[in-house]
């Protein structure tokens, strides 16, 4: 017998900077050492660079083990490892990538007790925070029916906006609801309690990860300044998006060997509601003492005419970088500027403007209608409807956001760590005469067990939840000595979930499926552990569940928020109506401003070769509540549009698939209600 060792992807570099980068990538990838500042504007090559960047490090002897890539999302960083590789020849082995959150749980389990946990911690997701506040309202006795008390999620948001800032949570409070003044006291008892809880329920939150990462680099300068001489160079990628407490985790790191390059855009930050701080970057140069800012400005994604209209917005933000985009495309049509009479005519026509673009041939996958508000789409969506245009909705429930995939996570999590007072609140919830007072007595009788064996020993059960703990023993028992979560998944579901499944839902033929699908994923894992790190810390797996769904052709309706990083070929901004966008709780406070108008930058970047700009100048139920245009329109030169004017008057078309194209017939009720086919108008518009 003989071993053979997997080495990885194995090839000669493609390293080829002269003809792969402009003269201003290739400039950071170079010169990138000591602490850096590239301001990279929308579709300006940033990813190419960051991972040629990385690539070139390694190229240049530096073990990626001494590399710490940071990024926002799981999708981004598994995106620039795979370009790493491409570029490398190679696979990085032991290169640092992942997000904030991903990289400080791989830290915190090598150093949990420094920080007062144990390394078979457990992760809660925002629901099972959620469902833990729940749990600390009803242990204060809090009556909540006979006063209007916030919710579960409002009382997180809180709690979270408090660490993430870094303020106070009588700050966050009064900053974000301060109409709850009057039950503070209680707040603050139940924000303690919850603390609390996670600490004696070996539970960390999202916020904790950073939280305790940050308070281990301040307590323990031995270990910070270990962790600090490892990563020799540290990449952050959307820099403008971090918050306080990632700032200081950044610069602690960097601390020993100074090589920080950041790459962000002042211009796209639009997450302050998430306590993202705009200084972060801004005042980086003051942070950072012999700063080199770099700039990228060469836009490969929009034409010339989106290009001006958005430099035009953008100048009028007052603190911010200097910049402006330089377009490489060549020429093409000026941004459409369409004024509607009202909110409906105003979806009417973006409804008949994409079937217009189907006309001349573009596919619907390569059309996006953006808005501030997801309540903007509403009346958009029945005219769509009405015409059989399909479009995809941005911001849904991801598939491990379902109920039913999120029950089975609390029963694996019990195998993982058996102290998880959510998680046993969620299972025991789902058996018969077991509510919520009946599930804590039983969780205050086996919360002492050192292993979950020991738990399902527990018979100091209320009479009035016993039947339910034994079916719950049922159910586990069978199970003890399984390490594999696919098989233990698959267990639950046939002793005692499908039945569960049938009893309370129409589509259980669905989630039985979606369950299958979990399992067939969890089949990639050895041990529950891992699993399930990787399961609550993963961002996009609502993609990949939907990923033959994506191959079909459809429009996508998103908030800018939800498209901030995506393009498609024609972009409609909707509801451009002082009030609405700019949202009306910005008009008095300049920062708020300037993020919207940061916000409408976003959405008109997003575009590549068409944009329109619509807004109504009356509600569609309100004709005589009369809006302006938004300042977003009227401070930009009107020769950057070409305005069009709208003529009601025509029925309704529709569109469906044929051939690989779509029919042409418009669709009008006759005297008697009947549905007839007639030719169809060539266009809603009038004269440009």
């Amino acid at each position: 017998m003989h071993e053979f060792i997997l080495q990885g992807t194995r090839g000669s570099s493609r390293l080829r900077l002269e003809e792969d980068l402009n003269d201003e990538q290739r400039c950071v990838v170079l010169e990138g050492d000591g602490p850096c500042l590239v301001l990279a504007g929308a579709g300006s090559g940033k990813t190419r660079t960051i991972t040629y960047r990385v690539a070139y490090l390694i190229e240049q002897g530096i073990s990626p083990d001494r590399l710490l890539l940071l990024t926002f999302t799981n999708k981004a960083s598994a995106e620039m490892i795979s370009r790493v590789e491409s570029l490398c020849g190679r696979y990085p082995t032991g290169l640092w990538a992942g997000t904030f959150h991903s990289v400080a749980n791989r830290l915190l389990r090598q150093y949990a007790s420094e920080v007062g946990f144990t390394r078979d911690f457990t992760i809660l997701d925002r629901e099972d925070s959620e469902a833990l506040i729940k749990t600390c309202v009803k242990d204060q006795k809090i009556d909540t029916k006979k006063m209007r008390f916030p919710s579960a999620s409002v009382i997180l948001a809180l709690v979270s906006y408090a660490r993430n800032a870094g303020v106070s949570f009588e700050e966050a409070l009064e900053r974000k609801h301060p109409h709850l003044e009057p039950v503070l006291a209680d707040l603050l008892l139940i924000a303690t309690l919850y603390d609390k809880k996670k600490r004696a329920g070996n539970t960390m939150d999202f916020d904790d990860l950073l939280l305790k990462l940050l308070e281990l680099l301040n307590d323990h300068p031995a270990i910070a300044d270990r962790l600090s001489e490892r990563f020799k160079y540290i990449l952050v990628d959307e820099f403008q998006d971090t918050n306080t407490i990632q700032a200081a985790i950044i610069r602690r790191l960097a601390q020993q060997n100074g090589n920080l390059l950041v790459v962000g855009d002042d211009a796209q930050s639009i997450y302050s509601f998430r306590a993202a701080d705009i200084q972060n970057i801004l005042r980086f140069p003051e942070w950072m003492p012999r700063t080199k800012t770099f700039r990228l400005t060469s836009n490969y994604r929009s034409t010339p005419e989106i290009l001006s209209l958005a430099n035009a917005s953008i100048e009028h933000n007052e603190d911010q970088f200097e910049k402006e985009l330089r377009p490489m495309c060549g020429d093409g049509e000026k941004p459409c500027l369409v004024p509607a009479q009202n909110t409906m005519q105003e979806a009417r026509y973006i409804a008949e403007q994409v079937l217009e673009l189907l006309e001349e041939g573009r596919p619907l996958r390569e059309i996006a209608v953006l808005f501030r508000s997801s309540f903007h789409s509403q009346q958009l969506e029945l005219e769509l409807s009405k015409r059989n245009i399909p479009y995809e909705y941005r911001g849904g429930l991801r598939f491990f956001e379902r109920a039913h995939i999120k029950d089975l996570v609390a029963y694996l999590r019990l195998f993982s760590n058996v102290r998880d007072e959510v998680a046993w609140m969620r299972v025991l919830g789902h058996q018969p005469g077991i509510g919520l007072v009946t599930a804590g007595n039983i969780y205050d009788a086996i919360k002492n067990s050192a292993t979950l064996t020991e738990a399902l020993r527990v018979e100091a059960i209320p009479k009035r939840g016993l039947s339910g703990w034994r079916g719950v023993q049922k159910i586990i028992r069978p199970l003890l000595s399984e390490m594999l979560p696919s098989t233990i998944i698959r267990g639950i579901v046939v002793s005692d979930y499908q039945d569960y499944l049938e009893s309370q839902y129409p589509d259980y033929h669905d989630r039985l499926e979606d369950l299958e699908q979990f399992a067939l994923f969890a089949e990639q894992y050895s041990d529950v552990s891992s699993f399930l790190s990787e399961v609550t810390l993963k961002d996009d797996y609502g993609a990949v569940r939907e990923e033959g769904e994506e191959e079909r052709d459809r429009m996508v309706l998103s908030t800018i928020h939800q498209a901030k990083g995506l393009e498609w070929d024609s972009v409609f901004v909707m509801r451009l109506s002082e009030g609405s966008f700019p949202h009306k709780r910005s008009l008095e406070d300049t920062s708020a401003f300037e993020e919207e108008r940061r916000l409408f930058y976003v959405a008109a970047t997003r575009a590549r070769r068409r944009l329109f700009l619509t807004y109504a100048l009356s509600s569609g139920f309100d004709t005589l509540a009369f809006h302006q245009p938004s300042t977003f329109i009227e401070e930009v030169p009107r020769r950057l549009f070409e305005e069009v004017r709208l003529k009601d008057a025509l029925p309704i078309r529709e569109a469906s698939s044929k051939d690989g194209g779509y029919e042409e017939p418009t669709i009008v009720l006759d005297d008697a209600g009947e549905r007839t086919a007639k030719p169809m108008p060539k266009s809603f518009l009038g004269n440009y």
